[in-house]
């Protein structure tokens, strides 16, 4: 499955402001780091944490998608960015030029299955037959695939919208879909506006992995390499600071993103656990293979893909430290 029209048009023109201000860094000393980063990530609060004052330049770009980010990096207009563990598996029989080099690992009950407040469905069971809509090829996308094989039902059974997360928020907002497989604090306003209800968490059923990902030219370069390391340390460091001051770190986000911040204490409150980097590992390398044995039995994927081929563990020693 490849990303649809629109969001490779979203992306081209991501790419195109963004390869127009950022050059690749040579070897040298000094070095540019370009990073894609989300509204309300890390790079929020990568100050108050005592975190943003790096020896190289760091060139952010803003992206709504891990898929975009992906994208960016296979294109080479980025060095680093994360995402979930779900849009490589999408890329992975190019072999793409991307590798997974850190893994955080954090909260899946920020990942959400709302039904209206007073509908019919109780248990994931009535999802039977209804209009459920989702992200495709992103954790909403696994999740709602993982709900409905517990349940010994498939996307047969169901009437799938594949929507983006705004249009997703809008037509469930408007009585347009039974269900809405969400995520993130997105999830967490619709409760609050509409009442809706939660009817599934991600618990137990994705695994918290969230990647970080770099090109192998930007890994094959000794100045932008040591920029990599030392960026992932700091954002780190800034995720131990979210946890010592709650208070700040949800102040800090919800000016970022206009959403307040009662809403990111909530799902900070309810979170499955917090948030922490670390080297690439096995269980992280079968997690994702996990995921994509699982889109390849729902007839997602057309063939079996070996997600091995994607990770480096060559900064794992620097990581470990």
């Amino acid at each position: 499955m490849t990303l649809d029209r629109r969001s490779l048009l979203v992306a081209a023109g991501s790419l195109t402001g963004l390869a127009a201000c950022a050059r690749p860094a040579s070897g040298g000393a000094a070095s540019t780091l370009r990073v894609g980063v989300y509204k309300g990530g890390v790079e929020t609060f990568l100050a108050a944490a005592g975190q943003a004052k790096t020896p190289y330049r760091v060139e952010a770009a803003e992206f709504a998608s891990g898929a975009l980010i992906t994208e960016a990096i296979m294109a080479g207009a980025l060095d680093l960015g994360s995402m979930s563990e779900i849009p490589p598996i999408f890329v992975a029989a190019s072999r793409p030029a991307i590798r997974l080099i850190a893994v955080l690992r954090g909260d899946v009950n920020n990942q959400l299955v709302l039904v209206p407040a007073k509908s019919p469905i109780v248990t994931p069971a009535d999802l039977k037959g209804r209009q459920i809509g989702y992200v495709r090829a992103t954790s909403s996308h696994y999740l709602l695939l993982r709900l409905l094989d517990e349940q010994g039902l498939s996307f047969r059974d169901i009437h799938p919208v594949a929507l983006s997360p705004q249009d997703g928020r809008t037509a469930f907002e408007h009585g347009g879909l039974d269900a809405w497989v969400a995520f993130g604090v997105g999830a967490e306003a619709v409760r609050s506006t509409v009442g809706a209800r939660v009817l599934a968490r991600g618990l137990g059923r994705l695994s918290g992995n969230y990647l970080y990902a770099a090109s192998p030219a930007a890994l094959a370069d000794p100045a932008r390499r040591k920029a990599i390391v030392d960026y992932l340390g700091r954002v780190r460091g800034a995720y131990r600071w979210a946890d010592a001051d709650p208070a700040a770190w949800a102040r800090l986000v919800a000016g970022a993103t206009g959403v307040p911040a009662t809403l990111y204490d909530q799902q900070r409150r309810e979170r499955s656990a917090p948030t922490t980097l670390s080297p690439v590992d096995a269980d992280a390398v079968a997690s994702q293979q996990a995921v994509a044995d699982g889109f390849l039995k729902a007839g997602v994927i057309p063939a079996r893909l070996d997600v091995t081929p994607l990770w480096d563990r060559s900064l794992t020693p620097e990581l470990s430290a």
